[in-house]
């Protein structure tokens, strides 16, 4: 009798309250997990919002110091006596249109388009290499993207334009998280409008018309009018 009672203890699974109370940590850990997937995705949201008015204040910022558009500054001869890295640069035009900045030089730039990277960078306004060219000369964004440059007009009329700045690789949720923040959340009016991209890819912005409304699943380059 003792040796059958002592085999059906050995047998005994848990109990309620042990299931209960392994259920809760359980229940603790994935709230954690969520509560962290969230957080990350919020600070980048914050951080791309951040990057696009840094950019913007470093143009503003330029333009206080001197009286000129980065990028258009020049032409060269004006630009390289102010020493440092401004003697191995090159100058734009100076007649006030940052040229080379198109649709398909956003993220590839060229001309103009570049020299406002180098420029910015020159002057102390954003940090990086002001001898930087191409792609590599492009600040990398919150999301792993790029940020870029387009001068011409960008969306669905009433279109955005002058300068833009533009962030590719961008998820569906941070889009639509940085619209709401700084526009009025329809990707397809207001100052700041979405592009449909694709993973990995950094999709140039256009014409076009974009969401009235921004797919989670998804993913964008941004633009806003600076």
């Amino acid at each position: 009798m003792n040796k059958n009672m002592s085999f059906k203890k050995s047998q005994s699974g848990f109990t309620l309250v042990e299931i209960a109370i392994v259920l809760v940590i359980i229940g603790l850990l994935l709230g954690g997990v969520l509560k962290g997937t969230e957080l990350i995705e919020n600070a980048k949201v914050k951080r791309g919002v951040g990057e696009i008015n840094g950019i913007t204040s470093a143009l503003y910022a330029y333009q206080d110091r001197y009286q000129r558009l980065p990028g258009d500054d020049g032409p060269t001869a004006v630009i390289t006596p102010r020493g440092g890295a401004w003697t191995t640069l090159t100058g734009g035009d100076g007649n006030g249109i940052i040229a080379g900045a198109g649709f398909a030089q956003t993220f590839n730039p060229g001309g103009e388009g570049q020299f406002f990277w180098q420029h910015l960078r020159a002057a102390g306004f954003i940090s990086g290499d002001p001898l930087s060219v191409g792609i590599p000369s492009l600040p990398r964004n919150a999301f792993g993207g790029l940020i870029g440059l387009v001068t011409v007009a960008v969306g669905a009329a009433p279109t955005i334009s002058g300068s833009v700045v533009c962030l590719s690789q961008v998820p569906g949720k941070s889009a639509a998280a940085m619209d709401t923040q700084m526009d009025d959340g329809n990707g397809n009016t207001g100052k700041m409008r979405g592009i449909v991209g694709a993973v990995g890819v950094n999709t140039n912005p256009s014409a076009a018309a974009g969401p009235a409304i921004y797919a989670e699943t998804a993913i964008y380059t941004i633009c806003v009018q600076m």
